[in-house]
Formats: C-alpha cells, sequence, structure tokens
C-alpha cells in the first residue's frame, strides 16, 4: 500500500479508540476523545495532500478513504447521542443518508462505474466532521451544547442536499455499462483520489 493508504487505515483503526475514550470514564476523557478525533480527521487532509503530489491514483484508496471517513465521523455522532449532545433522528436521518448513496455507489460499481466525489459532498463530509468536532467539546463543555446542536443541523441539511444531488444523477449511473479498463482509468486518472467517492 501507498503511504497516502496507511494514512487512510490509520484514520478507520482510530475510531473504536476515540469512542472508547468518550465513553471510558476517567479525568478528561472528553478532551483526549476529541483531540484524537481532530488528529485523525487530519490525516484526511494529510493523504490528499500525498496523492496529489505523487500523481498517482489508488483505486484501494479511493474505496478505503470514504469508508474511513463515515467510520470515524459516524462513530463520534452515534456516541455522542448516547451523551445526550445530539438528537437521535437528526444522526438517524444522516446515517440513512449514507446508506443509501453507499448502495447507489455499490450498483454502479457492479455496472464498471465508478462514482466520483461531487462538491457538495466534500462538504458535507467536512461538515459533519465540525460538527462532531463541536459535539466533543461540547461533551468537554468548552462550547454550549447549542452551538454543536445547530451545526449538526446544517450538517444535516448538506448531507441531504448531497443525497438528493447524486440522486438525480443515479438513473444515468445505473444505466451506464463502462468497461472493467474504462473503470480502472477512472481510479488512475483522479489526481486527487482521496477525494473520490464521498
Amino acid at each position: 500500500m501507498a503511504v497516502a493508504d496507511w494514512f487512510t487505515v490509520a484514520r478507520a483503526a482510530a475510531a473504536p479508540f476515540v469512542v472508547l475514550l468518550f465513553e471510558w470514564d476517567f479525568h478528561h476523557h472528553d478532551y483526549w476523545a476529541t483531540a484524537l478525533f481532530a488528529v485523525a480527521m487530519a490525516t484526511d487532509w494529510f493523504d490528499g495532500q500525498l496523492a496529489r503530489r505523487s500523481g498517482r491514483a489508488s483505486a484501494l484508496g479511493s474505496l478505503l478513504d470514504p469508508v474511513a471517513d463515515k467510520l470515524l465521523v459516524l462513530s463520534v455522532l452515534i456516541v455522542l447521542v448516547d451523551r445526550g449532545i445530539f438528537d437521535g433522528w437528526i444522526v438517524a436521518a444522516i446515517v440513512a443518508r449514507e446508506l443509501l448513496v453507499s448502495g447507489l455507489r455499490l450498483a454502479a460499481l457492479e455496472r464498471g462505474t465508478v462514482v466520483q466525489a461531487r462538491d457538495l459532498g466534500k462538504l458535507k463530509t467536512w461538515a459533519q466532521a465540525l460538527a462532531a468536532l463541536l459535539g466533543g467539546l461540547a461533551a468537554a463543555n468548552l462550547v454550549a451544547d447549542a452551538v454543536a446542536w445547530w451545526a449538526l443541523l446544517v450538517a444535516l441539511v448538506l448531507t441531504w442536499v448531497s443525497g438528493l444531488d447524486y440522486a438525480r444523477l443515479a438513473p444515468s449511473l445505473l444505466r451506464e455499462q463502462a468497461t472493467g479498463a474504462g473503470a480502472e482509468s477512472t481510479f488512475s486518472s483522479n489526481p486527487a483520489r482521496r477525494q473520490t467517492l464521498s
């Protein structure tokens, strides 16, 4: 695996440790959990930079990167529901959208079509991450719960707007019958492969 891929693996591996720190009751545990989450999410920027500088796209990285992002962010959002920071219905709506769009990507991939990231998809990922970060800070009593709640509501709106954007493209994506070689070239021609499938 490339160095950028190891950053992605590390981000996914950090998720259970972030959850553990939020749930393990010791002095300042929320600070440590939030700090680890912030560092782990920062690797998304680093591996993107590495991919762009190398000019090489990794099919493995393109598949793993969004999975790592979702695993980390959604884990924190769910934990913060248990902590009373976020409303369960908002987080459930976000999870539902992620599952639906992931299903669309898998269906398209079976037809040899790689669904590239759209700007709204990138924006919603970082909106969710910011909401999770603010939620962690709220759990640590560094910001008001209301600040985190409104940030998550904004993330919810962006999440579903981007989901509808993908849904608008779904009929053409699912009809497309690209060849296996064409799908591979889509991966390799994307210099910012860490931003794909967000």
